[in-house]
């Protein structure tokens, strides 16, 4: 099951090279960061990321661990991170994807000879082609 508000405990580890992070509900989530600031916010892009993958693929995301359960090492300390998912699926729907196709030649040099952004045309053509108007959300 969904949920749009995520928490989980991370473990910032402090190291003469920066701070690594890991969460240890989410095996695999790892991220680090130069100081503290970074360290934080390279924590949130990689739990929402984390998780987003595990949403796509359909797998059971796991209850938080309580952060007092959790041990740690004396370089090492416990933050409660947050993730508030309903802009980050929006940002990652709205990802652009790349294409390769395949026209005339001689239509492409009159496209080119008219400054035709064909991103832009193939994504009108294609809203018109199926009928929407915007992104279906889902």
């Amino acid at each position: 099951m969904t949920k749009d508000r995520y928490i989980y405990p991370a473990v910032f580890d402090y190291a003469l090279e920066g701070i690594s992070v890991s969460f240890p509900d989410l095996p695999g989530a790892q991220t680090c960061g130069d100081n503290d600031e970074e360290a934080l916010q390279m924590a949130k892009e990689c739990l929402a990321l984390h998780l987003y993958g595990m949403e796509q693929d359909g797998e059971d995301i796991p209850d938080a661990s309580r952060a007092v359960d959790i041990v740690n090492e004396m370089n090492q300390t416990i933050a409660l991170i947050e993730v508030w998912m309903p802009p980050f699926r929006d940002e990652m729907a709205e990802k652009a994807v790349k294409k390769t196709l395949t026209i005339p030649k001689w239509l492409n040099d009159v496209a080119e000879e008219n400054n035709v952004n064909f991103s832009r045309i193939l994504q009108d053509a294609l809203k018109s082609y199926l009928d929407v108007k915007e992104r279906k959300k889902g």
